[in-house]
């Protein structure tokens, strides 16, 4: 939506927000975030299999937003003790938690136990140190198995979870013994299986198959008397970044329509759960990220250099990521020159769009980077001394500031001086 020359997100002008904000500034409209929830509770919500959504926390962990998740009904995949802490001041229930991860410590294991949540178990070596700790803390343990399906998804081999080669999950053919060794420890119950193939997945065949092998494997533990009560598929649906791709951004729907033909005869002959755990698929459409023009320059390219960097959208850098950026304050006129859009990172490869048409732009212009809520704040940093910015939610022509902005203290904050060097 257009607000005159103006770009306007969740009902509010941008351009207001960055002048009552500041910029950089993270934007998230709280009502597309309610409504990509919502597709996924009413499309698997009318299936004979029961679901659950559990939110992949990694892909945005701002508290409010977990909280509008909480209240809708959703559950949470986490990777750390930290990411646990954050869904529990949500107010995600703990039977609705999920502790993920291929590196557990021992105080990871330790949080997750005495939690009461569940696990999905990476490695027999970390059953193992599982089994320690439980017995060590006289508490039991609900697990899953993490599979390694080997599964090759169309996506960056940075985001592809279920290879062979991959760092994640137990290998596939050992998955019915490591099942089967659960069985000694007295303080463990085996109650899933779990996997995950990859992430920004467009193409849905492979999410058929990753299910096909993970049935195959839940009626053999079946056939040796192992019972479970869910199967975790993870998540990984795609969203659209570019004009291209968002004409075939697949939906709820149509993830449905790969996965219930495999699972739901089974599935419910066995009374199983199943999990989901979509990160980008629900977060990232919801936000943009704002961001002041400081040099226009004319050089081998022409290029706008704007105060926001891979310190606090690193996917452009780290996977070649398109993100569409517009001109916020400047919507209506006509692209007329091809610009490179960089930040202010002492780093060559701080690009965040290349080559893209415009409008001209001029020093003090506001520019929109769209589709920025999943793994944008989450994986940003203060890297070159920069504090990260602020966040807002707006809500139907409403602004809540969810994240202060940091400031030079900030990075002070935690450093400390030996007396010697004083």
């Amino acid at each position: 939506m257009v607000k005159e020359e103006h770009l306007s997100f969740g009902s509010v002008d941008v351009v207001e927000l960055a002048e009552r904000y500041g910029t950089p500034l993270y934007v998230t409209d709280e009502n597309k975030l309610r409504a990509n929830i919502r597709a996924y509770k009413k499309t698997f919500g009318n299936t004979s299999i029961g679901t659950d959504i559990f939110f992949a926390v990694k892909a945005n962990g701002n508290l409010a937003l977990l909280k509008v998740l909480a209240q809708e009904g959703a559950g949470a995949d986490v990777f750390s003790a930290g990411e646990l802490q954050l869904t529990k001041l949500a107010g995600i229930p703990r039977e609705k938690i999920l502790f993920n991860g291929n590196s557990k410590s021992e105080d990871d294991l330790r949080a997750a136990v005495e939690s009461g949540v569940k696990i999905s178990v990476d490695s027999r070596d970390e059953l193992r140190a599982l089994a320690a700790v439980t017995d060590e803390r006289g508490k039991e343990a609900a697990i899953a198995i993490r599979v390694n399906p080997d599964v090759s998804p169309d996506v960056n081999p940075k985001i592809a979870t279920g290879l062979k080669e991959s760092k994640f999950g137990v290998p596939y053919p050992e998955i019915i013994s490591i099942c089967e060794e659960v069985k000694q420890y007295r303080n463990i119950a085996l109650t899933g299986l779990h996997c995950h193939i990859g992430s920004q997945i467009l193409k849905l065949d492979v999410f058929g198959e990753a299910a096909e092998k993970m049935m195959n494997l839940v009626m053999q533990l079946h056939d040796r008397g192992i019972e479970l009560e869910f199967v975790d598929l993870g998540g990984g649906l795609g969203i659209g970044y570019s004009d291209e791709d968002k004409k075939i951004a697949p939906t709820p729907d149509d993830l449905a329509a790969v996965l219930l033909p495999v699972l739901e005869d089974r599935m419910s002959s066995l009374n199983l759960k199943l999990i989901l755990e979509p990160g980008r698929s629900i977060v990232g459409s919801t936000t943009i990220l704002l961001s002041r023009v400081n040099t226009v320059k004319q050089a081998h390219k022409n290029f706008v250099a704007v105060d926001a960097g891979f310190n606090l959208l690193i996917r452009p850098v780290m996977y070649d990521a398109y993100h569409e950026v517009v001109v916020a304050n400047r919507q209506n006129e006509p692209a007329s020159t091809l610009y490179t859009v960089v930040g202010p990172v002492c780093e060559s490869g701080d690009i965040i769009a290349k080559d893209r048409m415009l409008p001209e732009v001029k020093r003090g212009d506001l520019i929109a980077i769209h589709d920025a809520g999943a793994y944008g704040f989450s994986m940003s940093s203060q890297y070159n001394g920069r504090p990260r910015c602020a966040e807002v939610l707006v809500n139907d022509g409403e602004v809540d500031l969810i994240r202060a902005r940091e400031s030079v203290e900030d990075l002070l904050r935690a450093q400390k001086v030996p007396e010697r060097l004083t």
